[in-house]
């Protein structure tokens, strides 16, 4: 019984030594991206900043679109890392795989996205985040010598690192890089290093100046069954906006591709009809990543077409070729449909703003847990009940469409069956 006892004892012992020095090790890492990761998450926000300044101040400049688009085009055939400029579908692949991502996708990914929001291009800036997250934490794995398993995790921390910086919110930007990357299941042994990474970078972040995206909720209607009826004919209507927004984004690239063959020729000509639209409209809320229109909608003040013209604008900026993110677009998307809804139903447009920039977000990234958190983080938990309602019946119905082609479906989100499939 004494032996038993002492053979107990040592397993515990070196078990729990394991594991500390496991937790050790993740630390590291997780400090190291967070700040390292946070550091270029800042100067990325501050150029982004200041040439949306410039560009509102200076609305001439974009008609130079189309040579930035040129410009972009000679840096990624100077410089390409991947022929098929795979983007965020690159680094969800690596951690899916044993491919690597090389590290000259932060520097390209980080001057074409600048070069598309200067110069009035539609697109949003998380995208261009998780390349440069990825990038750096996969240099950073391979830097510490990480074997192929805990490489893919250091992705993930880099990654959770680069979203926090951007959006401000460190909660969402932990659980969406463990739920992204496959639906039905989450790779909760990247939770450590993602959660510290992400706290890590944004408090640097905030500490720097960059406050985190937070929307004030004024007009909140009690809990009815009338309330959640309506909320529930939104997330249907949001679910089915979300398949329509991934199959154009990705439609569109394909339509250019087929009737413009030569790249050059193809981004040029967007970049003419992004500065063309922009003429015809007026005013600049189409261009960039858009925040000050997502605000707008939360208090009520957007017209009904406002979500249709940017998914037109955004799907011809980054179907001919520039460079950015889809999330913003979609937080953008998601608001001006809520807020179009609750006009149009004499139902608290604030609130379906808010519901409808989830229930989009949750339909484009099959990340619900991600969305639920993403709205407590920008909105607060008044109004936790009609997200969780809308983000719950957005997953259902929106299918296995998503933003992103390398996104695996493990799961049915219908019944306990094993899919494995993209």
């Amino acid at each position: 019984m004494e032996e038993k006892a002492k053979y107990f004892v040592n397993n515990l012992s070196k078990g729990s030594m394991r594991r500390f020095r496991m937790l050790i090790k993740w630390m590291i890492l997780a400090l190291i991206c967070g700040v390292g990761i946070g550091f270029v998450g800042i100067a990325f926000l501050e150029s982004v900043s200041k040439v949306t300044e410039f560009r509102i101040e200076h609305g001439w400049i974009i008609w130079l679109l189309p040579l930035s688009g040129l410009l972009i085009m000679l840096i990624y055939d100077k410089f390409a890392y991947d022929e098929t400029d795979r983007g965020t579908n690159l680094v969800l692949t690596a951690i899916q795989t044993k491919e690597e991502i090389p590290l000259n996708m932060t520097p390209i990914i980080f001057i074409s996205t600048v070069l598309t929001h200067l110069f009035g291009g539609s697109a949003g800036r998380e995208g261009a985040a998780l390349q440069i997250g990825g990038s750096l934490g996969d240099f950073f794995g391979r830097l510490l010598r990480f074997d192929e398993a805990d490489r893919r995790i250091a992705i993930m921390c880099g990654m959770s690192a680069a979203f926090s910086s951007l959006l401000g919110t460190p909660l969402a930007a932990t659980v969406f890089v463990m739920e992204v990357v496959a639906v039905g299941i989450m790779q909760y042994s990247a939770l450590v290093p993602c959660a510290i990474s992400a706290l890590t970078a944004h408090y640097l972040t905030v500490h720097f100046g960059f406050h985190s995206m937070h929307f004030v909720m004024t007009d909140i209607p009690e809990a009815s069954i009338k309330s959640f009826v309506i909320i529930g004919i939104l997330a249907i209507l949001c679910a089915a906006l979300s398949i329509f927004f991934c199959v154009v984004l990705q439609q569109s690239h394909s339509f250019f591709v087929k009737i413009l063959k030569n790249r050059y020729l193809r981004i040029c000509i967007g970049g003419f009809a992004v500065a063309g639209l922009t003429f015809i409209v007026g005013n600049q809320d189409y261009n960039g990543a858009g925040v000050e229109v997502i605000a707008r909608a939360l208090q009520g003040d957007v017209q009904w077409y406002v979500f249709l013209l940017k998914i037109v604008f955004t799907a011809i900026t980054l179907g001919v070729g520039y460079k950015g993110g889809e999330i913003i677009p979609t937080l953008y998307v998601g608001a001006a449909f809520g807020c179009a809804f609750g006009t149009i139903a004499g139902f608290s447009p604030t609130l379906c703003a808010a519901v409808g920039l989830g229930a989009v977000f949750c339909g484009v990234t099959n990340s619900p847990i991600t969305s639920i958190l993403l709205c407590f983080e920008l909105f607060g938990m008044e109004a936790l009940p009609y997200y969780l309602i809308a983000i719950a019946v957005s997953y259902m119905l929106s299918g296995y469409f998503g933003l992103y082609r390398s996104q695996q479906i493990v799961y049915s989100k219908y019944k306990a069956d094993y899919l494995k499939r993209k």
